[in-house]
């Protein structure tokens, strides 16, 4: 059965899924998108993702192409047509599509939308965090207002390929002799203390949905949260560390730069912080 996606107001087939060659987010990055986990039919999370859109949209001064709920039918449509239970859903909008210039276009110039959605495995996800992945580190050359969730992401994506080539999950970028987050995570260690630390929120990151609810199951299990910058010396010398984001949860983080995080294992903190995540996003969904 063909994967279906929403275009501008119409479902069709994925193949033929196409926007407009002076689309603004093709032609200089202005747009922005989401991605929301679903699991068993359920969204976790929905309402973090969806107010998010809402300031990036805010940010950039661009109209949300419609209302929330419109936009809930909208996702849930592209699930139902789709057949997926487990999935991921991605959701752009641009400015839309106005003749090549720089500045704004005319405010009767109406957003673009795309939503798509592909599956998701969880049982894969959860072998891969018993697992456990490596990151390396890379210089962050990103913009200043990376707290603004854009499709300007080449940055990223380079870091991305750059951790790919050696067989790396992820990226960590660093800015300052400080690890500020992943090309598409947010970054966290744990000291010898047992300390959770994380990068506070500020244009210097994209203050992750998933993020922010780990610092809560973190809060309800006792576990000490510090938001504050940490230096790669700290991160080479912590007991554990870990990324999180939609797509991966918590996923345990056994080596930086190939040398070991602790035992080279994925650690207790990260483990639990992962099935106490899940379990939240279950009962609240």
């Amino acid at each position: 059965m063909p994967r279906i996606a929403y275009v501008n107001g119409q479902y069709v087939p994925h193949r033929n899924a196409r926007v407009h060659v002076e689309d603004r987010g093709y032609q200089f990055a202005d747009g922005i998108y989401e991605v929301c986990l679903v699991i068993g039919g359920k969204y976790w999370d929905l309402d973090g993702h969806l107010a998010r859109l809402e300031r990036s949209l805010k940010e950039l001064k661009m109209r949300a192409p419609m209302q929330r709920a419109s936009l809930i039918v909208v996702m849930q449509e592209v699930l139902a047509r789709n057949h997926l239970r487990d999935a991921l859903v991605y959701m752009q909008v641009t400015r839309g599509v106005a003749p090549r210039n720089h500045p704004f276009p005319s405010d009767i110039i109406e957003p673009a939308l795309v939503v798509t959605a592909q599956r998701f495995d969880l049982d894969a996800s959860d072998a891969q965090a018993e697992q456990g992945g490596s990151v390396i580190t890379q210089l962050d050359i990103r913009w200043g207002r990376v707290d603004i969730k854009t499709v300007a992401l080449l940055p990223n994506v380079l870091a991305k390929q750059a951790a790919k080539s050696v067989g790396a999950v992820e990226a960590w970028l660093v800015r300052d002799g400080k690890v500020t987050e992943g090309s598409s995570s947010n970054a966290w260690i744990v000291d010898q203390n047992g300390v959770l630390i994380t990068h506070p929120k500020g244009h210097e990151i994209l203050g992750g949905i998933t993020r922010e609810n780990v610092i809560v199951c973190a809060e309800e299990l006792q576990i000490k949260v510090e938001e504050r910058p940490f230096t790669t010396d700290e991160a080479h010398g912590a007991s554990e560390a870990f990324l999180t984001s939609a797509a991966n949860i918590v996923l345990p983080v056994t080596q930086i730069d190939g040398k070991p995080v602790g035992a080279g294992a994925p650690g207790p903190v990260a483990l639990r912080l992962r099935e106490a995540y899940k379990a939240r996003a279950r009962r609240l969904a």
